[in-house]
């Protein structure tokens, strides 16, 4: 009795459109407003309230990857409703509680890294688009396929650090090597891209040599922290940062500003909390590893601690929950092949991932912002005006 009491307290303040639930007692109750219910959730056993208590997302996010919850309906729209709910668990500060310890040794770094990345690139190849991004795209028309988005991405970054042909670029987190490669086929860079994964390297390594780019691409194994004394005209770095660690984001910035040239300029890319920074308990133990999402004023008070100059910050939260949406539908376009190679386990996990990301942008409790940042106020002088970051899109 005394946990059906918690559990009406806990849900009825929890959403804003009307949901059913199933009790694992055979009860049934629909909260958030009357009509249709638009989602159903279905305990079939009982999830301690301790749990609840200790971490809330935790709990719940492994309930509903073994089974034990079962939801009927889109995840996305009842996280998201969950996220607009003043008195929902997200939005209460006495269940954030004793979240995991992380650590971001170059060690630890690297661990984190290759957990998720380096489930195998057959996998990615699944639901990623053909140019393997795994990162926000820009849909710049609404017709754009997910790939056409991707490539839009890898220009409007590039464009926008006004690059000239000859000179040097660094990708921190090359990913699977689009927007390094891109950059030396399409702009006359040589660049260079760093990662920890061995899956990307070895797949980077291989795309350098079959498209004959070897004189001006080269892949690096290795951590950000230790690229030594070298400077680069251009850095990019996408969805990177929020891998590093909250207690490594001085330093990152710092390695941004040693390794740009007096005159260089850099375009960062990456998830961002415009209400703070923030750490997930669910998303720390199966998804990213040390992962943490630092909040927009976190960020630019290290970027002007490290001497870089802010030149411009585009949001693009809206791209990011549509990349996720597509990416969700084609996980589940091939999900009996993903529970066939993993189990189906791993597949509402990842399932439940995407919807979760998908809801998080669309609700705005994350965001994500392109950075472009200069070496101080008197160095590299851009352009004027935005003009310039469209002319490629012009183009098109």
């Amino acid at each position: 009795m005394l946990d059906k009491t918690f559990y009406n307290t806990f849900l009825s303040h929890s959403f804003n459109i009307p949901v059913r639930v199933n009790y694992w007692d055979g009860s049934t109750k629909t909260y958030g407003g009357t009509g249709t219910p638009q989602v159903t959730i279905t305990f079939h056993e009982l999830i301690p309230v301790r749990s609840l208590t200790r971490n809330a997302s935790l709990a719940l996010g492994e309930a509903v990857m073994d089974g034990r919850i079962e939801i009927d309906g889109s995840i996305q729209r009842l996280i998201t409703s969950a996220y607009e709910s003043a008195g929902s668990f997200f939005n209460d500060s006495s269940f954030k509680k004793f979240m995991p310890k992380q650590s971001h040794s170059e060690a630890h770094s690297k661990s984190d890294i290759q957990s998720h990345y380096d489930v195998g690139n057959n996998f990615y190849e699944m639901w990623l688009d053909p140019t393997l991004t795994y990162s926000c795209a820009y849909f710049e028309h609404d017709d754009d396929t997910l790939e056409q988005a991707q490539i839009n991405k890898v220009h409007h970054i590039i464009q926008k650090l006004d690059p000239q042909p000859g000179k040097r670029l660094l990708d921190i987190g090359c990913g699977w090597g689009t927007l390094m490669l891109t950059a030396a086929k399409e702009y006359g860079l040589k660049v260079t891209g760093i990662t920890l994964s061995q899956e990307q390297y070895d797949l980077v390594s291989q795309r350098i040599t079959d498209e004959h780019l070897e004189d001006v691409a080269e892949v690096r194994l290795e951590d950000y922290r230790e690229l030594g004394d070298e400077t680069w005209d251009y850095i990019t770095s996408v969805g990177m940062f929020e891998h590093v660690g909250k207690e490594n984001l001085g330093a990152y910035f710092k390695c941004v500003a040693k390794y740009l040239t007096d005159d260089g300029v850099a375009l960062i890319h990456g998830i961002t909390r415009q209400q703070g920074g923030a750490t997930n308990a669910w998303l720390d133990k199966y998804i990213f590893p040390g992962g943490y999402v630092p909040g927009l004023t976190e960020n630019i008070t290290h970027m002007l601690e490290a001497g870089l100059q802010v030149d411009d910050m585009e949001p693009l939260r809206r791209h990011y929950q549509r990349t996720t949406e597509i990416w969700d539908q084609n996980f589940n376009a091939h999900r009996e092949e993903i529970v066939a190679e993993f189990d189906e386990s791993f597949a509402r996990m990842w399932d439940l991932y995407l919807q979760a990301c998908a809801a998080s942008f669309e609700a705005g409790n994350i965001d994500v912002v392109q950075y472009l940042l200069t070496k101080g106020a008197s160095g590299r002088v851009l352009p004027m005006t935005r003009a310039y970051m469209y002319q490629h899109e012009a183009t098109n």
